[in-house]
Parts: structure tokens; C-alpha cells; sequence
């Protein structure tokens, strides 16, 4: 019995081998690349999610406060260790995020296994700024010896380490920065003290000294007993009185003056 073989010509010998060659110069990078990307997404929205949290400190700790402004390095000893470090890190004072793979987050590795964030203080920074109301508010902030510098920015920035071998992310040298801005003091008070203090401070806005100046002759002359038995009023005007708005006491934690 006689078979006839069909042979490929020898122009398509290979053929599979090199498609497949080609190919996978472009598949490979791809499948290193997308994982890549999407880590630096991550990256990113946490910086986002850092950004809030640095503002939103200003909201409990600034010039009206009795701790006054945190500190740039105290920010960001907690944004590292809270938000940058392994996602079931322990909410600790003073806990610092270390250099070693037990305190970084699992995902934020290459296709090498090294660190994205090798080195926490120098890949992840923390800076805030101050901006004070522009007028007429300002101006009205300066009388009433309020604190101007209201407006609280928290910036985030992360530096991330090239990725070696891996063209043109060994060189890309890429860094991201999220910020967030607060209104940190509404100028609320502490008590109805303050509120009467800051109030007779205003100078021009309340100037009830020089009221009170020509008030005094006004209150003498109404103390006149005639007065009294015509039936008149004889209440002297009471220049300067202040009755701020009292939160009933079983509505607080503590009294107040």
C-alpha cells in the first residue's frame, strides 16, 4: 500500500515557532505591565483616601485647639503606618511603619517581588498648608481676634521605585500627589464666655466703651425718684450686655462658663 506524504513547503517551516515568538513579545510585557497598573491605581486612591484623613486632623487639632496645629512629621509617621502599611495594621500612638515586608501592604510588589514603596520616609510624604479667608471675612476675623488661617491642606506624596528591566518603568521615575482642603475653624466658641469676650474686643464693630460714656449721664438722670412716681421706666440702658445662645447643661459632657 502506497501513502502519499504532503510536505510543507520549505518556506513555512517554523512558521508556528515564529508567530508564537511574536507574539509573545507583546502578550508578556502586557501581562507584566496591566497588574503593574493597576497597583499604581491603588497607590494612588490611597494617597486620596491619606489626603483626607491629614486635612481632616486640622478639624480637631489647630491655633484654636488647646494641642494646637500636629506637626508635618507626626502626619506622616501615622499616614505611613495607617494607610500605606499592611491593611490590618493596628491603630497605635507612635507605631512607625518599618522597612521590612511584615508591615507593607501584599500588593504593592513587582513581578520581581520587590517593594514598590521600598523605603517609607523617603517614597511617602506628608505636607500641610495654611491659607487664611480673603476679605470681607478676613477683615472681620482680625476684630474679632479670631484665627485667620482657617483653610487646611493636607498633601500626599508618594514616590514610587523604578521597576528594573522593565522598559520605560525602569526610569520613569513616577510620583503622585493628592491633597485635600478643609474649612478646619468655623469660629465656634467654647462657651458663652468667650463669645462675650470676643465680642467686647471687636473695637469698631461693637464699640459699647463709648456708648457707655454717654450712657452714664442718661443712667443718673433716669435714677431720678420723680421719674418713678410719674410711672416711668426708669431701667438705665445697659450698654455692652452680651446674652449668647446657652446650650442646656445636661446637653453637654461638661459645664461651661
Amino acid at each position: 500500500m502506497n501513502v502519499k506524504r504532503t510536505l510543507c513547503p520549505n518556506g513555512q517551516r517554523g512558521q508556528s515557532t515564529a508567530e508564537f515568538a511574536v507574539l509573545a513579545l507583546v502578550m508578556v510585557p502586557l501581562m507584566l505591565i496591566v497588574p503593574l497598573v493597576g497597583k499604581y491605581m491603588d497607590i494612588a486612591q490611597t494617597a486620596a483616601e491619606a489626603s483626607r484623613y491629614a486635612a481632616f486632623e486640622g478639624t480637631v487639632r489647630h491655633s484654636s485647639s488647646t494641642a494646637g496645629w500636629k506637626s508635618d512629621s507626626d502626619l506622616a509617621t501615622e499616614v505611613r503606618r495607617r494607610f500605606f502599611s499592611n491593611s490590618d495594621a493596628p491603630i497605635k500612638t507612635h507605631d512607625v511603619a518599618g522597612d521590612f515586608n511584615a508591615h507593607r501592604n501584599t500588593l504593592w510588589f513587582d513581578h520581581q517581588g520587590t517593594p514598590l514603596l521600598p523605603e517609607f520616609v523617603k517614597n511617602v510624604g506628608v505636607t500641610t498648608q495654611k491659607d487664611a479667608l480673603s476679605q470681607p471675612f478676613g477683615a472681620l476675623a482680625g476684630n474679632f481676634k479670631l484665627p485667620q488661617q482657617n483653610l487646611y491642606t493636607g498633601r500626599i506624596n508618594v514616590n514610587i521605585a523604578d521597576i528594573k528591566n522593565l522598559k520605560p518603568f525602569d526610569s520613569i521615575g513616577l510620583s503622585l500627589t493628592r491633597w485635600t482642603t478643609v474649612l478646619v475653624d468655623p469660629w465656634a466658641a467654647i462657651g458663652p464666655g468667650q463669645v462675650t469676650e470676643k465680642v467686647r474686643e471687636a473695637g469698631w464693630l461693637f464699640p459699647y466703651q463709648a456708648l457707655d460714656v454717654i450712657a452714664q449721664p442718661l443712667a443718673v438722670l433716669m435714677n431720678n425718684p420723680v421719674l418713678a412716681i410719674l410711672g416711668a421706666d426708669t431701667t438705665p440702658p445697659d450698654v455692652g450686655r452680651i446674652d449668647p445662645d446657652r446650650v442646656p447643661q445636661d446637653r453637654v459632657l461638661e459645664p461651661y462658663q
